[in-house]
């Protein structure tokens, strides 16, 4: 009789795991991020910026959204100066991507380019309406047109790294100033009101130009 106890008391415990199994599972999956409100734009140097945004080099940003997750998309002269993008191809889900390692693929008008992540992190949420429709990232960059979310522990380490406040304006004007330095013969119609870069100047050089472009800013 007691041997029949011990072993109902065995299967009673091996179900019980069993079925707990899924909602412990569950609660491992990583935290979906929160709604996308519209960033507080603030116009410095006659460039309009995300308030709170961060800025890597090669022209992507990161915006906190709290819970460890960083917002990541590309920034407003890198959208103009692509124009229209054909495809956007991202690394895929649950990838660890280092803070500078290739986050995802823009390919215009037969370039590709790959751009840079601000952030270290795995990537735990794709835009795939942008993935589907990349026009949006041009008309909307630092909303709607977001590609990713970056699950990332060290983030703050992270920031450190990266452009922030008051040096963002500055910073941006001295990238458009380089831009006109390597493609001066373009220079009349380089820039539109907000200083951004015409839209899809980049398929408006010749090819040792978009080179040279794509490696100075893009840093690939």
């Amino acid at each position: 009789m007691s041997i029949l106890f011990v072993l109902l008391t065995f299967l009673l415990i091996i179900t019980v795991t069993y079925f707990r199994r899924p909602t412990e599972e569950m609660q491992m999956q990583p935290e979906a991020p929160r709604p996308r409100t519209a960033p507080v734009m603030a116009k410095l140097a006659g460039f309009e910026i995300p308030t709170g945004y961060s800025f890597h080099p090669g022209h992507t940003w990161v915006a906190d959204e709290g819970h460890q997750n960083a917002r990541v998309g590309m920034d407003s002269f890198a959208a103009q100066l692509f124009g229209k993008i054909d495809r956007i191809e991202t690394v895929e889900l649950n990838r660890w991507v280092r803070q500078g390692q290739k986050l995802w693929t823009v390919t215009h008008n037969g370039t590709s380019v790959d751009m840079l992540s601000p952030i270290e992190g795995v990537v735990v949420s794709l835009n795939h309406q942008v993935i589907k429709n990349p026009s949006s990232v041009g008309s909307d960059p630092y909303k709607d047109g977001w590609v990713c979310v970056v699950k990332s522990p060290d983030m703050h380490t992270n920031m450190k790294n990266l452009i922030q406040g008051p040096l963002v304006a500055p910073w941006m004007q001295n990238t458009l100033n380089r831009l006109g330095a390597l493609a001066s013969q373009y220079t009349p119609a380089m820039a539109q009101d907000g200083g951004m870069p015409v839209s899809g100047l980049l398929s408006q050089m010749d090819p040792a130009t978009q080179e040279r472009i794509v490696r100075e800013f893009f840093l690939t």
